[in-house]
């Protein structure tokens, strides 16, 4: 894809000033965020699913968790997960500026791999994950448990600044998202697509 094309298909679904100011805050504290192309992918799969109770790992500074609650239902709850306070802090400002109800949000802070555990089977439409990238084959574990029938898991940065391609890069974060690649496209039980959008968005459906 041409770079010019490539621009043009990440703006082609425009950000709002909401968004415009999160991203804003996201960069004075170095959280990076979905690209806007990403975002708009994340939003057309939560509409598609109907998505009422979406797990996010990786709250940052609310970007995602801004696109994902826009394809959401009306009445639906995300559970955002993330290591950072200050980040959480600054995403629940984004959402009470996109004029996103309190109790339409779970803002739970520490490591992802101690709070999904602890989250119900079967429960969630989507998972999104956007955390450390050498724990994506465990995220992908969890997502399978917590995942109904039909509901989607995605991975940001599957194609992680282009590495993932490049058989001769070994670093750990590109061995695991690698690694988690493969086993998504191995796997029975899942109908997957790997999107050119931002840094790459991995989707796959469970059956």
């Amino acid at each position: 894809m041409k770079p010019a094309s490539w621009a043009y298909s990440e703006g082609f679904v425009a950000e709002d000033e909401v968004l415009a100011a999160a991203r804003s805050r996201a960069t004075e504290v170095a959280a990076v965020p979905v690209s806007a192309g990403t975002g708009a992918a994340l939003r057309f799969v939560a509409a598609l699913l109907e998505a009422k109770n979406v797990v996010e790992v990786g709250t940052g500074c609310g970007i995602s968790g801004l696109w994902l609650m826009r394809g959401m239902r009306s009445d639906g709850v995300l559970t955002t997960v993330d290591l950072e306070a200050e980040h959480q802090r600054l995403a629940k400002r984004a959402f009470t500026e996109a004029g996103i109800a309190s109790q339409r949000v779970r803002l739970i802070p520490g490591a992802a791999l101690e709070v999904l555990p602890r989250l119900t089977d079967s429960h969630y439409d989507l998972v999104f994950c956007d955390g450390d990238k050498r724990e994506y084959p465990q995220y992908l574990q969890q997502a399978m448990r917590l995942l109904r029938r039909g509901g989607v898991v995605a991975f940001d940065n599957s194609l992680w600044h282009d590495k993932v391609a490049d058989s001769s890069v070994r670093d750990p974060q590109t061995t695991a998202v690698r690694e988690t690649l493969k086993q998504i496209a191995d796997h029975d039980s899942l109908l997957s697509v790997l999107l050119p959008v931002g840094d790459g968005l991995l989707l796959a459906q469970k059956h």
